[in-house]
């Protein structure tokens, strides 16, 4: 997934995946994943999805600071 917030390009694609969270079984529809990626220019930032009754129904995309991103991964 690629999204561009504040001129500043994220994409899966392109960037490393630092750590992932999955919360419930494929097909869950209460299941979710959060995907910690950080971009070639240090830019970190969260991947969502997951099923139609979770807290992320649609994929999403949300930018993070270092210590946002040191801070999850602490939590997951």
């Amino acid at each position: 997934m690629k999204k561009i917030i504040c001129k500043v390009e994220y994409d899966t694609e392109k960037s490393e995946l630092v750590q992932k969270f999955t919360s419930g079984n494929i097909g869950d529809p209460a299941g979710y994943e959060e995907s910690l990626y950080v971009t070639e220019n240090g830019k970190y930032f969260l991947y969502t999805n997951g099923g139609a009754e979770s807290a992320y129904p649609e994929e999403g995309i949300t930018r993070m600071s270092a210590a946002k991103a040191d801070e999850w991964r602490k939590n997951h």
